[in-house]
């Protein structure tokens, strides 16, 4: 994949400003390629050069103002252009490649029925695998799209389609966007549409997902409806991009893309199975996620990748509380105190941490990295507290002077501060410079000094590390909790302190207060922070937990707990043994599937292999504690029968619950969990290839194929091991999501010993793999791949060797100094 630097994005928009693309493509070859014509025309300092990206498989004809382009002029990723006038017209006619990694349009075929189906991911730097473009976010230009295609297939891009002829489509040109924005899906999609406020609606997925969607389509309109009421509440500028469509397409690299128009969703959001309710909260948060970036990403685009937060963190945060505020699922900040800050927390401590809005990304690599928990959860949680200190009327003051200045255009930092700035009164450049500018993350300790049953002082103590020595202001809710009658915890008081950057802030309206049984920090999530308990109160969680009716703030001490486990502040066993004591009585769904989820993980690589079998078996059984305690057919049930399924080596009990045998009340065994409970057993050898591939004939579907691959890898076979292995790291013809699946279920802790020569393997064929895969594919592949649960000084040797290569790829370099720093831990935790 091409990478673009800053500097020549910077040299070529000095250059040009494009105006427009016409983009013809035909689709309805059955090959491995498709036909794109494309006419350019854009402005130009006269007599200059530049260039276009383009990647074509043949070229048929290229005009540049009426006279031929040399065929040299193109070298496979870029076309150079020479002589530029005042106004351009560049037309160019190729032959261009389908994909099968999620970059520029890529083909699937559907196992269920043989059905093709395309989508178009220009996202970054990936316009040039499908049409020439000067492909970088401030060259935004208005783009009209026709598509030919078999006459039996529907067609939708960004534009509102204009005419259709059979299998002809006219879209109309749409607002000045950007080239990673622009898309189209085509195949046999299934369509239903509605309309509200006067914006037309429209959901597509695929033909075999078609009862599925009918389903699903109620709730997805009413979320969809619901949000843009509250944007339009919020924002003077409406929905400014014609209609809403929302696509489901196979095989997408990420969770959504906020394409103007047309948002594309991985269709896996489109389920045929039972899901929890925080799954539902999932896709809901994520639909708002996608609409808040039609303000923040599409009205008004960074102008570089530096300012990538512009988009990630103010969509993140909207879509949280818009989420939150609008829909049914009001637990939104709980899921993301749990789930989303501890991604942007880990993401933070790591080698590749990065303030959330660097002063200088290089190139698109770099910003392809940048794609993480600081972009998305640290700049959101940041903005939170944002809020909190300037007011909320002063914040969406802010934001909309923001949009009608840069409306349709680009903006920057600078020009975000200075809009809320203006609309607060507040000089906010102190406040950017540490938590905008600079990188890591503050711990928060309770220092308690008693006199007697009272407090004589209570202390915030912040610090920060070594290499990273910021100190911020925070402001954060402190709770005092004290058990109640018949068993309660009740909160006593909250109060909400100013912390300031000496390190050390005195709680004056706790002295003299009666010592609660649990002081927490942070209560109420309210900035950005590691939290530490203070030893009394720690001593006292496993008592209060179960019995705190608030889940924020079980949010917060889970949060805080699995944390210090993470630092090797806390053993692994003292958390299982909380996990056991607790778990069973908790009622928020996400903090069990996250409690489950990241305890498995912690036992896998911080337990030795003496120590990991106990310590499974007690996650194990307060999964099936919580499984008991489950009302029959709840969300609660299915997340602890999951978490029971992952833990187990009860073999026998899996059979029978696949034979239908002792199945818990109201647990469906339906397609995904039969899936789930035969990988286990894959795992365990209590399955074998015959048991895979009746079930795959029995669910002969994208997921099927995709769960037998991921079955199929985890077998503990060697044969099976080197055919998984050789998929993974040298067959291109295997789709993005099958790598991704099959590199997942390669590593298991129960088969090291079979496992042992991937180790070095992995090293060594890598920086193959990155040659064969690219972009967003290459990079999952690399972290699902990475022998995690191989914990030893022998594995972190073989990193460092890798990583003192002077040409190892950027995206592999970061994948890998990630991950040893994960191993450095685990192995501090085991010692």
């Amino acid at each position: 994949m091409p990478t673009l630097t800053r500097a020549e994005a910077a040299e070529r928009a000095s250059i040009i400003d494009v105006e427009e693309y016409h983009v013809d493509l035909d689709v309805t070859g059955a090959g491995e390629t498709f036909r794109s014509r494309t006419v350019v025309r854009f402005r130009a300092r006269a007599g200059a050069g530049t260039f276009c990206e383009f990647e074509p498989a043949e070229i048929h004809a290229m005009t540049l103002n009426g006279e031929p382009v040399p065929s040299s002029a193109a070298t496979g990723e870029r076309l150079l252009l020479t002589g530029l006038a005042e106004r351009n017209e560049l037309v160019v006619d190729a032959t261009m490649r389908y994909s099968n990694n999620g970059e520029g349009l890529h083909r699937y075929i559907d196992p269920a029925d043989g059905n093709v189906y395309l989508y178009q991911h220009l996202f970054i730097n990936n316009a040039g695998k499908v049409l020439p473009s000067f492909d970088q976010p401030d060259l935004k230009a208005s783009f009209r799209v026709s598509v030919t295609a078999p006459p039996e297939w529907l067609v939708a891009a960004n534009g509102t389609c204009a005419s259709r002829d059979g299998g002809r489509w006219e879209f109309a040109p749409t607002e000045r966007i950007s080239t990673y924005l622009a898309s189209l899906i085509a195949g046999r999609y299934h369509v239903l549409t509605a309309e509200h406020d006067g914006v037309p609606l429209a959901l597509y997925a695929r033909s075999a997902l078609a009862e599925h969607l009918e389903a699903e389509a109620p709730e997805i309109f009413e979320i969809t409806r619901q949000c843009l009421d509250r944007f339009h509440e919020m924002f003077e500028i409406r929905y400014p991009f014609g209609h809403y469509q929302q696509a489901f397409a196979p095989e997408f690299n990420f969770g959504a893309m906020e394409y103007p128009g047309l948002v594309v969703f991985r269709d896996e959001m489109i389920p045929r199975s039972a899901v929890t309710e925080s799954e539902r909260e999932h896709r809901a948060n994520v639909i708002a996620h996608e609409m808040a970036h039609m303000w923040f990403g599409d009205l008004v685009t960074m102008k570089w990748w530096d300012d990538l937060w512009l988009n990630e963190s103010f969509a993140e945060y909207l879509g949280t509380r818009v989420a939150a505020e609008a829909t049914n699922y009001r637990g939104t900040w709980t899921t993301f105190a749990m789930h989303r800050k501890a991604w942007g927390l880990r993401a933070d401590q790591r080698p590749s941490t990065h303030p959330v809005a660097p002063s200088q990304v290089s190139d698109t690599d770099e910003a392809l990295l940048n794609f993480d928990g600081i972009s998305y959860a640290k700049g959101a949680a940041v903005l939170k507290q944002l809020v909190a200190w300037l007011g909320d009327d002063a914040f969406l003051a802010g934001l909309n002077a923001h949009f009608a200045a840069h409306a349709y255009g680009n903006a920057t930092l600078a020009d975000l501060l200075a809009a809320l700035s203006e609309a607060s009164g507040r000089d906010l450049s102190a406040w950017a410079e540490v938590w905008l500018r600079r990188a890591q993350v503050n711990t928060l300790r309770a220092e308690v000094l008693l006199s007697g049953d009272l407090y004589g002082e209570v202390a915030v103590v912040q610090s920060a590390p070594e290499a990273f020595p910021t100190l911020r202001p925070h402001r954060i809710g402190i709770g005092l909790f004290d058990r109640g009658p018949a068993g309660s915890v009740v909160r006593r008081k909250h109060l909400e302190a100013e912390l300031d950057s000496s390190g050390r802030t005195v709680i004056t309206e706790l002295t003299g207060e009666p010592v609660a049984d649990l002081l927490l920090l942070n209560d109420g999530d309210l900035t950005y922070a590691k939290v530490r308990l203070d030893p009394d109160s720690a001593a006292a969680v496993p008592m209060l937990l179960p019995l705190l009716d608030d889940s924020l703030a079980r949010a917060v001490i889970w949060a805080a707990t699995l944390d210090a486990v993470v630092d090797g502040e806390r053993p692994v066993a003292e958390l299982v043994t909380l996990v056991l004591a607790a778990l069973p009585m908790e009622t928020e769904v996400v903090l069990a599937e996250d409690v489950l989820r990241a305890t498995r993980t912690l036992v896998d690589r911080y337990a030795t292999a003496d120590t990991r079998p106990a310590a499974l078996e007690l996650v194990a059984q307060a999964a099936d504690r919580l499984l008991a305690a489950s009302p029959a057919g709840s969300s609660r049930q299915l997340a602890a029968a999951r978490g029971l399924i992952g833990a187990t080596v009860d073999a026998a009990r899996l059979r029978g619950w696949l034979a239908g045998e002792s199945v818990p009340e109201g647990l469906p065994v339906d397609a995904d969990l039969r899936w789930l409970i035969l990988y286990r057993l894959s795992i365990l050898g209590a399955a074998g290839h015959d048991a895979i591939d009746a079930e795959l004939d029995r669910d002969r579907s994208a997921s099927g194929e995709q769960w037998a691959a991921r079955c199929r890898a985890a077998l503990p076979d060697a044969s099976a091991k080197e055919t998984a292995w050789d998929a993974v790291v040298g067959d291109a013809s295997l789709s993005n999501r099958l790598a991704e699946l099959t590199a997942l279920g390669f590593w298991q802790p129960e088969q090291i010993g079979l496992l042992d020569a991937y180790v070095e393997r992995y090293f060594a064929e890598m920086p193959e793999m990155m040659r064969v895969r690219s972009g967003m594919s290459s990079e999952r592949t690399a972290i699902a791949a990475y022998p995690d649960v191989a914990v030893s000084e022998r594995t972190r040797r073989l990193a460092a060797e890798l990583l003192a290569r002077p040409d190892l790829p950027s995206i592999l370099r970061r994948v890998v100094q990630d991950a040893d720093d994960d191993m450095r831990r685990a192995l501090s935790a085991r010692s």
